[in-house]
């Protein structure tokens, strides 16, 4: 590894992969005045087509991280299953005092995460409904407008409102919370009603309003409710289920994040996702026979494609 030299500068941020959201992300950060890097396995410039909600077209170049740099701000939106690995790997080019933002479905245990990193980094959560999707390797679309949540998992201090602006730029609005758990659990729901079953049936969010959907949709989120509430998250079945709807409908002509990985015979979130709720349930001695057959019908499926 290269000597490490000085660290980003202040409106630097760097991005790990090059997903939809991450490619979003970057693009919004240039469009406000920021510099985004990529870290990519094949450090490449990438020439990136962004078209925004508005249907204009903006050409921009984004850069690869150089590995003599310290970073000092990443933003890690990778799939869940990817993120210890990701941040594992670039624990030694982070500065002392990294901020570290972390954006994912579905959920994975902090624990592990937190015990890597130093004293002074700081490690924060950003859940995001804004969509966005890839036509190209290099051309990202923003397809949807939605709110991000943000919270930091670690002690605040000084670099807080830096970090709260650049997320404000790149997948904002933003608001910030003391805790990201409620809305994770909300979004998990609507995660756990959407994501398998588009993906299974291989086709756009709008067709789950179809009746023949609503009963696996209606018993999909009320076991995610039951484990929630048992966690101490509360959450009304029949509230959550119109939640679900409405993003049925907000989001109707896209693709969820599953169906097009499963369409791309890539692994999927459904750990981390309907798998969470089986794990929770588990320990809770509670029955989630649906979400569990979501589960095995995805793997199963993933295993032979």
């Amino acid at each position: 590894m290269a000597p490490i030299s000085s660290p980003q500068s202040a409106l630097s941020w760097c991005i790990v992969g090059r997903g939809a959201i991450g490619l979003l992300a970057g693009a919004r950060l240039q469009q406000a005045g920021y510099t985004a890097t990529l870290w990519l396995k094949q450090p490449d410039a990438i020439p990136l087509q962004f078209t925004d909600l508005t249907q204009q077209y903006q050409q921009q170049i984004l850069l690869p991280q150089p590995k003599d740099q310290a970073i000092a701000r990443l933003l890690v939106p990778v799939k869940a299953y990817d993120v210890l690995n990701a941040v594992a790997q670039l624990l030694p080019y982070l500065s002392p005092n990294a901020q570290l933002v972390i954006s994912h479905n579905g959920m994975i245990p902090i624990a592990p995460l937190l015990a890597r990193l130093r004293p002074a980094q700081g490690l924060w959560f950003l859940s995001t409904s804004q969509a966005a999707y890839k036509p190209a390797a290099d051309h990202v679309v923003h397809s949807g407008e939605g709110l991000s949540y943000l919270a930091k998992l670690t002690a605040s201090d000084g670099n807080d409102s830096q970090v709260i602006a650049a997320m404000n730029a790149a997948l904002g609005p933003v608001t910030v919370v003391p805790d990201i758990y409620p809305m994770l659990w909300q979004k998990l729901a609507i995660n756990v009603a959407i994501n398998p079953l588009t993906a299974l049936e291989n086709c756009q969010n709008g067709q789950l309003a179809h009746p023949r959907y609503q009963s696996q949709i209606s018993a999909l989120t009320t076991e995610v409710c039951l484990v929630a509430n048992a966690l101490g998250y509360p959450m009304e079945p029949t509230a959550t289920v119109q939640r679900v709807y409405q993003v049925i409908t907000a989001t109707s002509g896209n693709f969820s994040s599953m169906q097009q990985d499963m369409q791309a015979g890539r692994q999927t979130e459904i750990a981390a996702i309907c798998g969470y709720i089986c794990q929770q349930a588990a320990q809770l001695q509670l029955s989630v026979p649906v979400n569990q057959q979501m589960l095995d019908r995805v793997l199963a499926k993933t295993a032979t494609s």
